[in-house]
């Protein structure tokens, strides 16, 4: 995605949210990653399913038109590993940031 030639992104200018809505850029690969499955060895399982889930939040914040189908569960946008002392909306993407449990030791 960071290229700005998705295939699946094919005809959409996203390359601009980089600068102008970098937490857009964020949100999709925190869906990404929110999303991939793994077998029992470590080896991705549906992968085109999240990446059709991150190109679709990227659509989404370039063209109003869009509409995500199904829409976004909370799962898929939350944000993990940020300093937030209490769950909080993220930004103006809707992107959640989830407070972490203590490190222990």
């Amino acid at each position: 995605m960071s290229s700005g030639t998705h295939y699946m992104l094919d005809g959409v200018d996203y390359i601009g949210l980089y600068g102008s809505q970098p937490s857009a850029i964020e949100l999709s690969y925190a869906i990404f990653a929110n999303v991939l499955e793994y077998d029992e060895e470590g080896h991705v399982t549906n992968l085109k399913h999240a990446e059709k889930r991150a190109t679709d939040s990227i659509r989404a914040s370039c063209d109003p038109a869009f509409s995500v189908v199904p829409p976004f569960e909370d799962w898929e946008i939350e944000l993990h590993g940020c300093t937030a002392t209490t769950p909080e909306t993220y930004g103006t993407t809707g992107l959640r940031c989830l407070r972490l449990p203590a490190r222990q030791g």
